[in-house]
């Protein structure tokens, strides 16, 4: 498989959203994108803030332009700040430097695209990140 299909992104962000549910968090916002960055699906939970597509997409897009979670763009965030700034700057859905975007990858390991969450806390986001994956049966 080499490009991600809508029906796997529709299953990633129900899978997402059930474990943010089951998980009682606040109100999520998923967005998954193809390898190129195009947006394939996206979803907003009833009560999720007017910001949280822009950053839901920026997680995932960053994650893409980069080739690491956005947890580990964070940690770089750290130590270089100025690059990450810079960087940001130059995608043209930006960059969030905090956990809740991952890459997807297919069973052969090659990047399909990626998700980003958004909603509570970015360790929470992650977790239903992950768990979209999974319900697809797909990899980070």
């Amino acid at each position: 498989m080499t490009r991600i299909t809508l029906d796997q992104a529709q299953t990633i962000i129900a899978g997402a959203l059930k474990e943010a549910r089951s998980l009682g968090l606040k109100p999520i916002s998923v967005a998954v994108l193809d390898a190129g960055g195009h947006l394939i699906a996206f979803a907003r939970e009833d009560g999720s803030s007017n910001l949280r597509p822009q950053i839901a997409t920026a997680k995932a897009s960053g994650a893409l332009a980069l080739g690491v979670s956005s947890r580990t763009i964070g940690e770089m965030a750290i130590e270089r700040p100025t690059f990450i700034n810079a960087a940001a700057g130059l995608n043209p859905a930006g960059i969030v430097p905090a956990a809740g975007g991952v890459l997807v990858r297919c069973a052969e390991g090659v990047v399909i695209g990626a998700v980003g969450v958004t909603g509570d806390t970015s360790d929470n986001d992650e977790c239903a990140a992950l768990a979209g994956l999974k319900a697809a049966g797909l990899g980070a």
